[in-house]
């Protein structure tokens, strides 16, 4: 058997490890690529709603204080939950619609402190252009959140539920999901508008005045 001289084998890896790194790098090439068509994709679609995020900055103020008008173009993930028939529902459900997207859990006490007043905003502004969407992610014990609406008179939200919490999951990993109550303003293509981490007086003056100019009323 003929050994190969150790001269002769350091070129020859040299050539395989060049090949493997070339590989690799057109791998990451189409990856990160097709990332950033989606991504790109994303951004032109979302454009117009900087642009209406930006007459909304104005409006954060006072109850609604807290609120951050979104100033990049972002496309909300189409987040999947179930109604109250069980039946499936994701987020794209409601384009062509303005929604306030709202996560809650009973455990959560200020998001039961604000349930009433998402409820009044429903009432008030709720039809074929705008919807309060309000997903509860209780994990354990799937009869209490309707419970606990029935028993407080909580009126006028559909009931909406994910009891994986996966929503809450998929919000966080684009970083608008911090703690709980999360709420997005998302326009009829999907973009957001605005976001809140925390609660709310969402049937106040302020918070009516943000929903309406986000509805060009």
């Amino acid at each position: 058997m003929t050994i190969e001289p150790e001269t002769a084998r350091k070129p020859r890896r040299r050539r395989v490890a060049v090949i493997a790194a070339a590989a690799v790098a057109v791998a990451l090439a189409g990856v990160y690529g097709i990332a950033g068509t989606l991504r790109n994709q994303g951004d032109a679609e979302c454009r117009p709603a900087v642009a209406k995020a930006r007459t909304l900055a104005p409006l954060t103020k006072g109850e609604v204080a807290a609120v951050q008008a979104a100033d990049e173009a972002r496309l909300i993930p189409n987040l999947s939950f179930t109604a109250a028939d069980g039946s499936k529902k994701s987020l794209s459900d409601w384009r062509g619609r303005t929604v306030l997207l709202n996560l809650w859990a009973t455990w959560c006490v200020p998001c039961r402190a604000e349930m009433p007043a998402l409820a009044a905003l429903e009432r008030k502004l709720g039809g074929e252009d705008f919807e309060v969407v309000a997903i509860n992610i209780d994990t354990r014990d799937l009869e209490k959140p309707k419970a606990w609406l029935k028993q407080y008179g909580i009126e006028g939200l559909a009931y909406y539920a994910d009891p994986s919490a996966k929503v809450f999951q998929e919000l966080k990993a684009v970083g608008k999901a911090i703690g709980m109550p999360t709420t997005l303003l998302v326009d009829p293509n999907g973009c957001e508008l605005a976001a809140l981490s925390g609660p709310a007086e969402w049937a106040s003056d302020d918070a009516l005045a943000l929903i309406r100019t986000a509805l060009g009323k």
